[in-house]
């Protein structure tokens, strides 16, 4: 029964390494590309992120004031939020788009540009091709059906691997070839050992890059994670999706809070924060909303800030802080501790899927499984090639080929 599940599952695990392999080389590389693409572009950016402090006690210019010198270099961007950072020596961040956006000086207010654009360039690149097959507009739909679909097959082809890798006999002889590379193979005896050896070491990381891939494509398995947990599925997709908080209609004519104050009491709601990050429903036409103007079409929303915690846990979590806009009032607060268990399931699946979880340690284990993703597509290649095409003269196999096992391969 056993031999019949072997060849039951090798040739499915065959013949989807073979149709999507070519996707999930892709995503692998590109995956291991992006890891470590903030830790790159903060050491590219340096000149612009950080500042000279005059002294101490030096004063800063208010959030209100920086977006206006913002504005007024670059009267065609559109402000999307604004980052403060605790750090006296760190730029502010105001974004004007989901891609771009410029730094600015908190004493001086001048505006510098991030820099890097070769960086950020290959990093916008590698995503689109992650995530889209480096698909544009429409197109798009189509990308990420064909992403989803090989992420998935992907995750077949780590489970169902894991089974025929599996030793018929647990002996250190028929064991130790498959946890280990071995030099002096060539050819199929060298494609098995590379593929079983890079496939074992690297299963674990690659069930939860797959695993989470799909909760982050699929509404259907984001759900069953909310689900699983006994929790009810939120209306919109996604880890921070939660409830419009409302905000009682003030006295007409009543002005808005400057941002300035709206962040001084943010920050207290968590004192030991090390960063807080606003963001702002931009206007149409590109003109970016005052502090004092009337509420717009659909009533008033609160402002909901994102404050990370200094030596917080999980290192992700943040509190998000609903405030009044009109009177600084706290309409809510929720932490990562009040989230039910099936939001805190979720959040972990979006940075476990880039190891950010777990810190630089979790990135680097992430991109060494991709890229033995790719090799695995390269040694699978391989072994199919030989499958199908095997070579006609018959060759006297060495005493290495002799004793690696071909765990993987059931008989024909």
């Amino acid at each position: 029964m056993r031999l019949n599940l072997r060849k039951l599952l090798f040739w499915p695990h065959l013949v989807s390494g073979v149709l999507a392999g070519l996707v999930i080389a892709s995503m692998s590389l590109t995956g291991a590309a992006i890891s470590f693409e903030q830790q790159i572009l903060g050491q590219a950016e340096r000149d612009s992120r950080r500042v000279a402090v005059p002294t101490p006690d030096a004063p800063r210019l208010s959030v209100d004031e920086l977006l206006a010198r913002v504005r007024a270099a670059r009267p065609e961007a559109q402000p999307s939020g604004v980052t403060v950072y605790s750090e006296p020596d760190a730029a502010v961040l105001v974004s004007t788009g989901r891609d771009s956006g410029v730094y600015v000086n908190p004493y001086t207010g001048e505006v510098k540009e991030p820099g890097a654009r070769g960086w950020r360039a290959f990093f916008h690149a590698m995503e689109e091709w992650h995530r889209w097959l480096g698909a544009q507009g429409d197109n798009r739909a189509v990308g990420k059906a064909i992403t989803g679909v090989c992420n998935s097959a992907f995750l077949f082809l780590a489970l169902s691997g894991l089974y025929l890798w599996w030793p018929r006999k647990w002996t250190w002889k028929t064991v130790r070839p498959t946890l280990w590379f071995r030099g002096g193979l060539k050819g199929k005896a060298r494609d098995f050992n590379w593929h079983n050896a890079i496939g074992f070491w690297s299963l674990p990381v690659l069930i939860v890059l797959t695993t989470s891939g799909m909760v982050i494509s699929y509404r259907w398995a984001s759900d069953l994670v909310y689900t699983l947990t006994g929790n009810e599925p939120p209306a919109a997709q996604g880890p921070a999706a939660t409830p419009e908080v409302k905000v009682p209609a003030p006295p007409e004519g009543t002005p808005r809070l400057g941002l300035e104050a709206l962040f001084t009491e943010a920050r207290k709601q968590v004192p030991a924060w090390e960063n807080i990050t606003l963001r702002l429903g931009g206007p149409p036409r590109g003109n970016a909303p005052g502090p004092s103007e009337a509420p717009r079409q659909g009533g008033p929303k609160a402002l909901t800030f994102s404050i990370r915690e200094q030596g917080g846990w999980p290192l992700f979590a943040s509190a998000q802080v609903s405030l009044n806009p009109f009177t600084g009032e706290v309409l809510r607060k929720e932490t990562y501790a009040d989230s039910n268990s099936g939001r805190k399931l979720r959040v972990w699946m979006r940075f476990l899927h880039t190891g950010e979880a777990l810190g630089v340690v979790g990135q680097f284990l992430a991109a060494l499984a991709s890229l033995g993703g790719a090799v695995l597509v390269w040694t699978g290649f391989a072994l199919a090639w030989r499958r199908f095409f095997p070579r006609r003269q018959a060759r006297t196999p060495s005493p290495e080929t002799l004793t690696a096992p071909e765990p993987s391969e059931p008989a024909a």
